[in-house]
C-alpha cells in the first residue's frame, strides 16, 4: 500500500488539520539510533519529543536511560509523572519558583541535576533557596565549540567553560559550596551534531561542513577528554554527556563520555535529511486539508504557519511530503491561515484532499497539536496528548 494512502486509510475518520506518529517509522529510527551508539547509553531529549507517551515507548527500550529536559519547570512534571529515574535539565534555570519546588521535593532532588556553567548560577539558587539549602544535583557544561582562531567562533553560544583550566576551576567552586553536588559534566558539539554535512542542492557547502567538521571533532575530542579527567579528580562523577543525533559515531567513539545524547533522530525532521551518515524515516507528519483551487497546478491548504525556531531561513518552513512534487510558494510560504502549493501533483487535488507535510524541527510540531494519532499500518492505535494537550507549556 502506498504511503500516502496508508495514512489517508488511517485517519479516514478524522478532521484536519492532524498530526500524527507512525510508529514502525519511529521504532525503526529507534532501533537505528541505537546501533549508532555503539554500545553507549542514550539519554532521550525531551524537546524534539514532547509526548509523555512517546517518551514512555522509547525509554522502554534498550539502549535509553534517562532524559535530558529543557527547563526544570518540566523535569519537576515528568519526575511528578514518574516518566523517568534520572533527568537533566540541558540549560541553567532562573526561575525561583521552581528551585523552591526543586528544593522541597525530595523524590525530585534525587532525580533532577540542573545545568551551571559559573559560579553566579550557584549564586542564583543560594537566592532563591537560602544558603542553608538541602543538596542540588548539578553538572557542569564544557564549552565545546570550535575556535581555530582568535575571534573565530564555530558552534552554539553555550557556556563560558572552554578550556581545562575553566572546568577544573567551577568544579572546585561547586565542590566547595555548600548545598551543592557535582555529579556530571555535558558536552555538547552542536558544530557537529545540529549541522547536516549534505544539505541538497548546495554542494560547496557541504564540503565546507565536512572539513570544518573534520577540524573540529578531532580538536573538542583531545579538550573534552583533558577536561572531564581533570574533573574526576575533583569530583566523582556520575555521568559524561556529550552528542546528539547528528554525532553519535564520531561522539561514541570518545572514551570520556559515559552516554549520549539524541532526540531528533526519533522522529525524522527535515533539518535531518542532510546528513551522509544516516537516514531517519520520518516519523512525525501534519495533514493539511485543501480547502481552494485558485488555478491549474496550484492548491490552497488551511493553516500551515507552523515554522521552525532558528535561523529564520528557509529551511525552517515545513516540507510537502505527500503526495509527492509539491512546494511552497516563495512568496507566500507557510501562513497561518493558509498555504499555497505548487506543482503537477496539485492538479489532482480536490477540495478536502488531505496534502501531508513535514515539520524542520521535531519536538516543535508538539506545540501545534494537543494529541498525536499514533499511527501502526493502515490503522491508529491510540490518540495521546502532546504536551500541550496536557496543558504544559515549557518554552
Amino acid at each position: 500500500m502506498q504511503p500516502r494512502t496508508r495514512l489517508d486509510l488511517a485517519t479516514k475518520d478524522l478532521e484536519a488539520p492532524l498530526a500524527i506518529v507512525d510508529l514502525d517509522a519511529f521504532d525503526h529510527n529507534a532501533a537505528d539510533l541505537v546501533r549508532r551508539a555503539g554500545g553507549k547509553p542514550i539519554r532521550v531529549a525531551s524537546k524534539s519529543v514532547r509526548v509523555r507517551a512517546l517518551l514512555d515507548r522509547v525509554l522502554a527500550r534498550p539502549g535509553y536511560a534517562g532524559l535530558m529536559c529543557y527547563s526544570l519547570p518540566e523535569a519537576l512534571w515528568l519526575s511528578s509523572c514518574d516518566t523517568a529515574e534520572d533527568l537533566l535539565v540541558a540549560y541553567p534555570t532562573v526561575d525561583h519558583a521552581a528551585l523552591r519546588a526543586l528544593a522541597a521535593d525530595e523524590k525530585a532532588r534525587r532525580r533532577v541535576t540542573i545545568m551551571v556553567d559559573s559560579t553566579a548560577h550557584l549564586d542564583l539558587v543560594d537566592a532563591a533557596l537560602g544558603e542553608d539549602h538541602p543538596e542540588i544535583r548539578v553538572c557542569l557544561e564544557l564549552d565545546v565549540s570550535w575556535r581555530p582562531l582568535p575571534g573565530v567562533h564555530v558552534g552554539p553560544r553555550r557556556s563560558p567553560v572552554h578550556t581545562e583550566g575553566d572546568a577544573v576551576r567551577l568544579a572546585r567552586a561547586v565542590v566547595a559550596r555548600k548545598g551543592f553536588r557535582l555529579v556530571g559534566v555535558m558536552a555538547y558539539e552542536g558544530q557537529v551534531a545540529g549541522i547536516g554535512d549534505a544539505p541538497a542542492g548546495r554542494r560547496a557547502w557541504g564540503l565546507a561542513v565536512r572539513w570544518m567538521q573534520g577540524r573540529s571533532v578531532p580538536e573538542l575530542t583531545e579538550r573534552r577528554a583533558a577536561a572531564v579527567a581533570a574533573v574526576r579528580r575533583v569530583a566523582n562523577l556520575e555521568f559524561v554527556n556529550g552528542g546528539g543525533t547528528g554525532s553519535l559515531e564520531t561522539t561514541g567513539a570518545d572514551r570520556s563520555v559515559t552516554e549520549l545524547a539524541a532526540g531528533s533522530g526519533l522522529v525524522g525532521p527535515t533539518l535531518f535529511d542532510a546528513y551522509r551518515a544516516f537516514s531517519p524515516r520520518p516519523a512525525a507528519l501534519f495533514a493539511l486539508p485543501v480547502v481552494r483551487r485558485p488555478k491549474k497546478n496550484v492548491a490552497t491548504l488551511f493553516a500551515g504557519g507552523y515554522v521552525a525556531s532558528g535561523t529564520g531561513t528557509p529551511d525552517r518552513l515545513p516540507s510537502p511530503h505527500l503526495p509527492s512534487g509539491l512546494e511552497l510558494i516563495g512568496l507566500e510560504g507557510a501562513g497561518e491561515v493558509q498555504t499555497p502549493v505548487v506543482g503537477r501533483a496539485a492538479d489532482r487535488l480536490e477540495l478536502g484532499d488531505r496534502v501531508w507535510l513535514r515539520h524542520a524541527k521535531a519536538g516543535e510540531l508538539a506545540e501545534r497539536f494537543a494529541e498525536y494519532h499514533l499511527v501502526s499500518g493502515d490503522r491508529v492505535e491510540a490518540v495521546v496528548p502532546t504536551y500541550r494537550g496536557e496543558g504544559k507549556a515549557f518554552g
